[in-house]
């Protein structure tokens, strides 16, 4: 019996040392047991280099073992746990379990029980506390001792209570991993591996009381026990000091072992100290060789002179960071007799940087293994299992079905999907009903395909099929978790999901992508063990399936998978805590920020950082606070940067991936102050010649030059961009790549604003008779592309079953239509229906229309519902207010929704392109009225709005808005015509063209209670209608008979000289017919654009207003702005005087010659 400590710092050689006294003394003594028990991921490794070191290449009474082989393998030589063992996984299955029992119980834990990830963090809290020796008591010690700290109080009983629930649940039935180096403790007595021999602890910074416990009961067993002591030998290793000390866990290491030694009534052998001034492994380093001196001891020494051994550099965000380091990896091995497998590259956040160096290295086809162990929750397989149960559980709900079509498993293709949710869109399909009923309903453009809602039923059918195991125990209600399993099994193999997993399999592997393929080939295997080990736990236990989803999802967060290299030659990338390196020449430490250096936010777990500096000074060990975390991290980072034996390089980013501004960890000042010589690199700076050594990496550096190039601003650049182009030309691989962005980079800077169809194109697409609303006008204008792609090429979105702002304004003209009718009906007019009966008639009109609107929508949800009452409510305050407006003047209404489509021989609608092309416009005015007055007929037409569009002049010269003119035009061509068919002279004119803004507006009041008639007038002043007036004094008393300075009604109001005021929209006779004449100028002028082919990528911008914002085609054009910025049409602001004399100079008036704007150029009207 005996107790001895290897001490040395770290590279001095201590476990060299020690591994070859081991070897000698087993070959000494070949019937003595030698056991070197190191970390879980570092066994391999150990094994390896004891088989390597050893003369004859084996090790027969060596055994390399970590904690968990060493307990597996004394119970199988004299048995004592012959319980199945809980891992994990096991744990989180049982707590779901016990949390759902005792959920109501809970206190603060309660409303966070059921959240994802939050049972994993309640099982981390638990193993802690087994791990350092805290049975149910000691945790109830705990709560007393914190009754003066409420919420973490509550929060301890709260874990007192699943504590408790977890132990009872398992109690004979289970073990924990935890709970198994105490049983193991008890039996090492009776083992005849332990007695008499050598046991060795090598590679550990400390270990947990439990731990502890076994170390003590293997010195009374053993012969001898030694255990390695990273420390620096001018230290003195036996008394302690304070914890902020880089050594520190090392000596209260030592210093617990060697009071359990005392305490065991064991020898202390004498220690081995390696005290060498040079450590072995920097012999010939000088600058690694002070590093490891006087990294972290205070006083510290500057190094004296010159080194190239430690490089510091700073790039602009982690992905350029991980781009320098494989530029620097590919130089060092390409010229300085390196091999890949003797680099490596380190941070203390994998999370972070793993993806990113995934991506990087196989940009540069550098061989690279990352040391991560992989979680599998997000595996399509497993996607497949929560997605189907989701879908049971939320009875078919539109997102859980797709979500569970979309993970890939589903044997549905993903051409099957699409046209099924642009279906169940379309139709509002939601709803275990819904999917049960055969689909009947077609949708719009779609009456004569059968077929398609032939093979759309198959689709259906197969999924109900498939998740009818699940569906069944649904509405059985409650099951035993052995039932459940058995019903889960069954949708897999309905689902053929192992020959899947497998053809995934195949695919990595040919793909050479091994660590995908490994994990393909484990994922049915682990999942199969979970659910056995469901059916082991919870067989017999009733449960819901939604608790049951919440079990598997408890358990699938435990599923993890690791790999190991596929090969030899390779980069290890890592992290600073686990990674074990071994043999490393240059060493990469990415990633050296504040926040990751140190770790910022401690464990974040239900313990916060602040608990547990409180329960520290209790009398119950915890795992350590942040504080004492931070000084351990200062360990591992003088652990990991003493493993190169020639280079070290630390780079950190300016910003992080989300581009938030980061700063360089204290640990680069610390290095730069030790070194004063070294220098902050920029690699990224240098030339750009320096930086190829990648196609694939390089290729987007060309791509940004052929941008330039098209653009005209390669510059000096020239003959670099030439050569390289030429090189990827001649590469078979980039050469189709290059030739698709040559193409996008001429089309879309140079061609994208003047692209044209061949005229015979547009007659095919458009017709030579173009049958034009005038709304397709007014989008011509905007953008000729998006006009082609609306126009030319049909595309649409995808419909919704959905209650939209458009939907909302055809409700309210056919109501509006309807009443109007209606009213005549009950023998009333606008003038003089009752209030209450107009409520009345609304009512019924938007009941009926209602029923009937798409597909009864507005009767499909409680939101819509609601919309109904809205609708009415706005309804209301409309038609009140139409009368009002009306009883204001004297016009009356005399048609309504008049459609000009059918008379083809307006010549306001009917315009003549060239002999063999014309354009017929289409649509419909809402409303017109007119007034007889001596030989004159007063024309007014109103269009109702559902948005807030207000007339501009300036829109209108800008062909953006022709509606209000074209319909004026059209109305008073239609009275025209009926004149002269009545043989009446009466002459028309053009009184107003107006908008109505139909809507129930809120106002605003600085009043407290203000009087109803006053909030009656500032809703009816909000609601007036806007647009154009004429200035005739007559025709404004016509239309407001009240009019004196400013009228509730028109948009016209009065200076005190009588003058009207610049916000007045008014017109004179002459400027109303010079508006009706450029209207039909550019209407003809839009026509012949159309026919002519322009699809050229053009888009307005305005102060207030552009193209693109609300555009539906942003997705397809892909334009940006940026690029793109001399294609953008810039209109100038004008106001309204200033717009009526680009209209006159248009038509060539007042003696000037008619101005076509150049293209590209303000004041373009395309």
């Amino acid at each position: 019996m005996g107790l001895r400590f290897y001490i040395g710092a770290s590279g001095s050689g201590k476990s060299y040392q020690l591994y070859n006294h081991i070897i000698d003394e087993s070959r000494t003594n070949p019937h003595v047991n030698y056991l070197i028990v190191v970390p879980d991921q570092f066994t391999m490794q150990t094994q390896l280099e004891m088989v390597r070191k050893h003369p004859n290449k084996g090790i027969m009474n060596i055994d390399v073992l970590s904690f968990g082989r060493l307990s597996h393998r004394i119970f199988e030589e004299v048995g004592g746990n012959d319980k199945p063992v809980l891992d994990d996984t096991g744990k989180s299955l049982v707590l779901r379990r016990v949390a759902a029992g005792v959920e109501n119980d809970l206190s603060v834990m309660k409303r966070n029980i059921r959240k994802p990830g939050y049972i994993s963090e309640v099982k981390s809290a638990l193993s802690e506390f087994m791990q350092y020796g805290l049975g149910t008591k000691e945790v109830e010690n705990l709560c007393a001792y914190a009754s003066r700290r409420n919420a973490l109080s509550y929060k301890l009983r709260d874990l007192h209570l699943l504590y408790q629930g977890f132990l009872d649940y398992i109690h004979e039935r289970y073990i924990t991993t935890e709970e198994t180096l105490d049983l193991l403790r008890k039996v090492l007595s009776k083992s005849r591996v332990v007695r008499g021999s050598v046991i060795v602890f090598d590679g550990f910074t400390g270990f947990t009381p439990v731990q502890y416990h076994v170390i003590q009961e293997l010195m009374v067993q053993a012969q001898e026990v030694i255990v390695t002591v990273t420390m620096d030998a001018r230290e003195n290793a036996y008394v302690l000091d304070g914890e902020q000390k880089l050594f520190h866990l090392s000596k209260k290491t030592l210093h617990d072992l060697d009071r359990l030694c005392k305490e065991a009534g064991v020898k202390r052998e004498k220690d081995v100290i390696i005290a060498d001034e040079v450590v072995w492994r920097y012999r010939n380093n000088a600058g690694l060789s002070h590093l490891e001196r006087e990294l972290f001891r205070y006083p510290y020494q500057v190094y004296q002179g010159k080194q190239d051994s430690i490089r510091v550099f700073e790039a602009s965000s982690p992905k350029e960071e991980l781009r320098q380091i494989c530029l620097e990896i590919r130089r060092i091995v390409r010229g300085q007799d390196y091999c890949y497998r003797d680099i490596a590259v380190v941070t203390g956040d994998l999370e972070r940087y793993g993806f990113l160096a995934r991506e990087m290295f196989q940009r540069f086809g550098i061989p690279f293994f990352v040391d991560q162990t992989n979680k599998l929750v997000l595996n399509p397989f497993i996607e497949f299992i929560r997605s189907a149960l989701l879908v049971v559980i939320q009875e078919y709900s539109y997102e859980a079905v797709f979500h569970f079509l979309r993970c890939g498993m589903a044997g549905v293709t993903p051409d099957e999907t699409d046209r099924l949710e642009n279906y169940c869109l379309a139709m509002g399909i939601r709803g275990k009903k819904a999917w049960n009923s055969k689909f009947t309903r077609r949708p719009k453009r779609q009456e004569a395909e059968a077929a398609e809602l032939g093979e759309l039923n198959a689709v259906r059918e197969k999924v109900v099929s498939m998740l009818a195991p699940l569906t069944q125990r649904k509405e059985d209600k409650k099951a035993t978790g052995r039932e459940l399993v058995c019903a889960l099994y069954e949708f897999i193999m309905n689902a053929s999901i192992e020959e899947k997993l497998t053809e995934y399999e195949r695919y990595f592997t040919e793909q050479g992508d091994l660590v995908r393929a490994k994990e393909y080939a484990q994922i049915y295997r682990l999942v199969m063990e979970l659910l056995e080990q469901i059916c082991g736990l919870l067989g017999e236990e009733e449960l819901e399936i939604k608790e049951f989803a919440d079990i598997l999802d408890a358990g699938f967060a435990e599923i993890k998978v690791g790999t190991i290299p596929q090969n030899v030659d390779k980069v290890v990338i890592g992290d600073i805590e686990r990674t074990r390196l071994c043999e490393i020449r240059a060493l990469f430490f990415i990633g050296v920020n504040d926040g990751i250096i140190p770790k910022s936010g401690g464990t974040g777990g239900i313990i916060s950082d602040i608990d547990r500096e409180f329960l520290q000074e209790s009398e119950y060990e915890l795992a350590p606070t942040p504080r004492q975390q931070m000084y351990i991290q200062r360990l591992y980072l003088y652990l990991m940067m003493t493993k190169p034996t020639e280079r070290l390089y630390l780079s950190y980013a300016k910003v992080d991936n989300e581009g938030k501004s980061i700063r360089p960890a204290y640990l680069v000042s610390t290095v730069t102050r030790l070194f004063p010589d070294i220098e902050i690199g920029q690699p990224q700076l240098r030339p750009m010649e320096e930086q190829i050594e990648s196609p694939a990496d390089t290729l987007a550096y060309l791509v940004t030059l052929l941008r330039r190039y098209a653009a005209d601003e390669i510059g000096g650049d020239r003959q670099l961009f030439i050569t390289l182009y030429d090189t990827y030309v001649r590469n078979e691989r980039y050469a189709p790549v290059l030739e698709q962005m040559k193409k996008a980079a001429f089309a879309y800077l140079s061609n994208a604003d003047t692209n044209r169809l061949p005229r015979e194109l547009a007659h095919l697409l458009y017709g030579q008779i173009l049958k034009n609303s005038i709304s397709r006008l007014e989008k011509f204008a905007s953008c000729a592309y998006a006009h082609f792609l609306k126009y030319g090429l049909s595309l649409e979105e995808r419909g919704k079953y959905s209650f939209e702002s458009v939907d909302m304004g055809n409700v309210f003209h056919a109501v509006l239509e309807s009443f109007s009718g209606k009213i005549v009906e009950e023998g009333y007019t606008w003038f003089d229906f009752p209030k209450e009966v107009g409520e009345r008639i609304v009512g019924q009109c938007l009941e009926d229309y209602a029923v009937s609107y798409g597909e009864t929508i507005l009767y499909s949800s409680k939101r819509n519902e609601y919309m109904i009452t809205r609708m009415h409510r706005i309804l209301n305050r409309t038609v009140q207010t139409l009368q009002y407006q009306l009883q204001k003047g004297v016009f009356t209404p005399e048609n309504f929704e008049l459609s000009f489509q059918m008379t083809s021989d307006l010549e306001a609608v009917n315009i003549s392109l060239s002999d063999d092309e014309r354009m017929q416009l289409i649509g419909r005015i809402d409303r017109v009225d007119t007034c007889q007055k001596e030989d004159k007929l007063y024309v007014k037409i109103i269009d109702y709005k559902s948005g807030k569009r207000k007339f501009d002049l300036a829109a209108l010269y800008y062909g953006l808005q022709l509606q209000l003119v074209v319909y004026m035009n059209a109305a008073v061509e239609v009275l025209k015509k009926k004149n002269k068919e009545e043989k009446n002279d009466t002459r028309v004119v053009p009184a107003a063209m107006l908008y109505y803004h139909v809507s129930d507006p809120m106002t605003e009041t600085d009043k407290g209670k203000p009087d109803p008639s006053e909030i009656n007038a500032a809703i009816l002043d909000e609601l007036k209608m806007t647009g154009m007036v004429s200035d005739d004094e007559e025709v404004i008393k016509l239309l407001d008979k009240d009019f004196e300075t400013k009228s509730s009604v028109i948009p016209v109001a009065r200076k005190k000289d009588g003058s009207f005021t610049q916000a007045s929209s008014v017109l004179s006779d002459s400027d109303f017919k010079t508006v009706s004449d450029y209207v039909n100028h550019k209407i003809k002028e839009l026509g012949v654009s159309i026919l002519d082919g322009d699809i050229g990528l053009n888009p307005y911008e305005q102060k207030d207003a552009d193209a693109c914002t609300y555009c539906d085609y942003k997705s397809v054009c892909g334009f940006d702005k940026k690029l793109g910025a001399n294609l953008v049409r810039h209109l100038e602001e004008l106001n309204q005087e200033s717009a009526m004399e680009c209209i006159r100079k248009s038509l060539g008036m007042d003696g000037q010659e008619p101005i076509v704007p150049e293209e590209g150029q303000e004041g373009g009207g395309q």
